[in-house]
């Protein structure tokens, strides 16, 4: 048997039938064809999987309303769809000869898919360049936002740290003052003595000012006899706590101040204000509120950056309270002029005793903008009481100059609707802290908006207001963290404040105060 296959000849004398066959048998090891579609498959692959990522990432960078997306996804469906056509799916799962015809036709179809992925990834560039660099101008503004934010809440924290302490000089003064009052004790001793009757006189013009800052006291006192036409009919009640007291006698006697009758008295001289009387005074024994108050760290301070201007122990002092006990305070008086101590009397007041108050308890600047300050910025209108009670858009009022109609205000028993939701806000569901808020609800429909002139605020936050504005107030209110007699103040206002401030005196310049 011949095992041999038959060799022929071509005309050029060269064997072809051995050649042909071995070529048949070894064609799955050796068959040179086989690299090269193994390398066309990866090159549509390789483009298919690219066309997707860029569809992908167009997504990414939100180029979603523009064409690009589609096309990056068309043509890697074109790619998906060329492999998978019958013609050349036989390549890959024959194991017999390669059709050398049908694998140029797929490698020129590739090709030309390549060539338009290439094209249309050149012509997309632009889009994406521009599109990348806006991402990442994003991605570094909202980088910057978050440090901003995180030294905002920093800052505040600092700010309402600072808002807090007693600056050095002023401690000192304090001191000295207190130094005076033990050394001589019969100078400034006025128990026993009959009280003036100036001080109960209802036809003079009385003001009210609860502090523990002498230097911001005296600057209130000094400021508005200044600018008063007839300082000796205005009288000025001051009260402190019992450790200020000494200090506030010696400075309130240590000068004239135009003729003007000033009272200084410690709380603890009103027996009433007791902790079964005043719902403040036995809240503020509370376990919880003082942990409140006193538990506030960085940490806490920049998680609860909304609570943390109420974490001020200014609240635990009854000195911020007693604005509401007025009418029983000066029981002989119809009207009173409440001032905070962080305000400085630019004009004659006594036009406010002239103001008709239509029966009305509170006269007030009004400080509603928009929808800015007004009753759903203060209150929990989530409560049902809060809600059913008081109008949201309502209008917020200002404390810091507020002038009181006494009888008006034991007419209408605001002291008792004071103490009726001082107690259902025991547990501060009602509102957070501070004294606006139960004032805005104790005088609701009976305070009487005042002109703007009568009262500017913001002097200790708000660097933009125009001196203009400032210039026409009868009062300038430095209500905010930048008190004047802080190294935080601000200079384009701190010197309204400290004209006032009696540098002249012993007490202030071996202290350095303003130094």
């Amino acid at each position: 048997m011949d095992f041999f296959p038959q060799v022929t000849r071509g005309s050029d004398g060269v064997a072809r039938g051995f050649g042909s066959v071995t070529r048949s048998i070894l064609a799955l090891k050796t068959d040179p064809l086989k690299p090269r579609l193994d390398h066309i498959k990866k090159q549509a692959e390789d483009h298919r999987i690219l066309a997707l990522m860029y569809a992908s990432y167009a997504k990414k960078l939100k180029l979603e309303s523009s064409k690009v997306v589609r096309v990056f996804a068309e043509l890697s469906r074109d790619f998906s769809y060329l492999m998978n056509k019958p013609r050349y799916t036989s390549l890959f799962g024959s194991d017999g000869v390669i059709d050398e015809a049908v694998l140029r036709q797929l490698e020129k179809e590739v090709k030309e898919r390549i060539k338009t992925a290439r094209q249309v990834i050149g012509e997309a560039k632009e889009s994406f360049d521009n599109q990348l660099k806006i991402q990442k101008l994003k991605d570094t503004i909202f980088a910057v936002n978050e440090q901003l934010t995180k030294a905002k809440k920093q800052g505040a924290f600092s700010s309402l740290i600072a808002a807090k302490s007693i600056p050095k000089s002023l401690h000192c003064i304090s001191m000295r003052l207190m130094e005076e009052r033990i050394a001589h004790p019969e100078k400034y001793l006025d128990e026993g003595k009959p009280t003036a009757p100036e001080l109960e006189d209802p036809n003079l013009c009385h003001y009210a000012i609860f502090s523990d800052n002498v230097v911001a006291a005296s600057v209130v006192v000094n400021s508005a006899t200044k600018n008063a036409k007839e300082p000796w009919k205005h009288v000025f009640h001051v009260v402190t706590d019992k450790m200020n007291l000494g200090a506030m006698q010696v400075m309130f006697k240590l000068k004239d101040y135009n003729g003007a009758h000033i009272e200084v008295k410690a709380v603890e001289d009103y027996t009433f204000l007791n902790s079964s009387y005043v719902p403040v005074l036995r809240q503020l024994e509370s376990a919880n509120l003082q942990k409140f108050y006193f538990e506030n760290k960085l940490e806490n301070a920049t998680k609860d950056t909304t609570n943390m201007k109420f974490r001020n122990p200014k609240y635990l002092s009854i000195l911020n309270h007693l604005r509401f006990y007025l009418p029983e305070m000066y029981p002989k008086l119809h009207r009173i002029l409440f001032l905070d101590d962080d305000i400085v009397v630019q004009k004659d007041l006594t036009g406010l005793w002239k103001i008709d108050m239509d029966g009305k308890v509170n006269g007030a600047v009004e400080t509603c903008f928009g929808s800015f300050h007004r009753y759903a910025q203060y209150m929990n209108f989530s409560h049902p009481l809060i809600k059913a009670k008081f109008n949201p858009k309502a209008c917020a009022w200002a404390y810091g100059m507020n002038f009181f109609d006494l009888d008006a205000w034991r007419r209408e028993k605001c002291t008792e609707e004071y103490h009726y939701w001082q107690n259902l806000n025991e547990n501060r569901t009602l509102w957070k802290l501070g004294t606006l808020p139960p004032g805005l609800i104790t005088f609701y429909s009976t305070t009487k908006p005042l002109e703007k002139s009568w009262h500017v605020l913001g002097l200790g936050y708000n660097p933009s207001i125009s001196m203009e504005e400032i210039n026409n107030a009868a009062v300038v209110h430095f209500n905010g963290n930048m008190k004047p007699w802080l190294d935080i103040a601000m200079n384009q206002f701190k010197p309204l404040w400290t004209k006032f401030v009696d540098f002249q005196l012993e007490f202030v310049q071996s202290c350095n105060f303003g130094l």
